[in-house]
């Protein structure tokens, strides 16, 4: 399939790529470029790709192609409640239109990615799955059930859009983000020797690895279009839904010399809850996922050490807030979150 990858360039995009592309596929990016210098290790190898906000995408961008897989965004709870007004701007209408153009244009399927946030204060130690409530607590969260809702009104008999409600990513990528829990705890525990948790740590969460993540897209591309359409999916595994207490011992675990330290200085996180993944598992019986949070750590631990991680860099570069931030006080990135070097071509 031609499939256009947008966000390539971030975390989960330098991942699957070349998953999307070791499948076969004939992968075209799509990204503003906000984050591509955010590497750790070996520049990732490029690929074709057009340089553009999602805001700006036009018809050409997307004709010609099999697939959509949307992963562009901006990507966490500080950065949506930072600007809320922008995470809808981006999040929401941007992706609605992305979608409208990709229908124009005959793409058959769009795979959107959203996420475990959309169940956000579930309350209550029972699973939930994809016919639970939601309840999103943060413009992030809320900007994804809109698009959900919105992508399932464009879903037509050639158009098919699929929802795949990714669970917390951790795990090693070549553009490493430090903000998502455990990459952020492992962090820590390598350049401070301390596994510091802010909340009390009884909030659950789900996790789920990178590659997971990719392989999952992976199948749903080519899966049997009556058994995707308009479908959303959990994905992740039950074993991986530990609450923030347990994430962090495993830190410990695999960090020697670390101590845990549980501050409760943030107070209650009403974000908390158990996920479950039976139904991509019925519907893709090749799709597993693999990673556990104990091996996830090992590998972030032995990365960091390998590319000689340092505090600035885990702090500021692969932080995504204080990296905007930064970019904005730079002048490369302007009030609206445009790339300088975007706007100009």
């Amino acid at each position: 399939m031609r499939v256009l990858l947008t966000g390539h360039q971030g975390y989960l995009g330098t991942v699957m790529a070349p998953v999307l592309t070791d499948a076969g596929h004939d992968v075209v990016g799509l990204d503003n470029g906000l984050y591509a210098d955010c590497v750790l290790g070996p520049e990732p190898p490029g690929y074709k790709a057009h340089a553009v906000d999602l805001r700006d995408v036009g018809p050409e961008h997307v004709a010609g192609f099999d697939a959509v897989v949307h992963l562009a965004a901006l990507s966490n709870d500080p950065l949506g409640s930072l600007a809320p007004e922008l995470t809808y701007d981006i999040n929401h209408r941007a992706s609605v239109r992305l979608a409208r153009l990709a229908r124009d244009a005959g793409v058959e399927r769009f795979v959107y990615a959203s996420t475990c946030s959309v169940y956000g204060a579930s309350g209550g130690d029972d699973l939930v799955n994809e016919d639970a409530p939601l309840r999103p607590v943060t413009p992030y969260a809320e900007s994804k059930v809109r698009v959900e809702e919105d992508l399932l009104d464009l879903a037509d008999s050639g158009f098919s859009p699929v929802f795949m409600r990714n669970a917390t990513a951790f795990g090693f990528s070549p553009r490493l983000r430090a903000d998502v829990v455990l990459n952020n705890l492992v962090g820590h525990a390598h350049l401070s020797g301390e596994v510091r948790v802010l909340s009390d740590g009884t909030p659950w969460r789900p996790l789920v690895h990178a590659r997971d993540i990719a392989d999952a897209f992976a199948e749903v591309l080519i899966a049997p279009r009556d058994v995707v359409h308009g479908v959303a999916f959990n994905v992740g595994t039950e074993r991986n839904n530990l609450t923030v207490a347990e994430i962090a011992a495993k830190v410990v675990d695999s960090v020697p010399g670390s101590r845990l330290v549980i501050t409760g200085e943030a107070g209650a996180d009403p974000r908390s809850y158990r996920v479950d993944f039976a139904r991509i598992r019925r519907a893709l019986p090749d799709y597993h996922a693999r990673w556990t949070v104990k091996v996830g750590a090992l590998e972030l631990i032995e990365a960091y050490r390998r590319f000689d991680l340092t505090r600035l860099d885990f702090e500021r570069r692969f932080t995504r807030l204080i990296r905007l931030s930064d970019r904005r006080r730079a002048g490369t990135v302007d009030d609206r979150l445009r790339a300088a070097e975007v706007a100009e071509r």
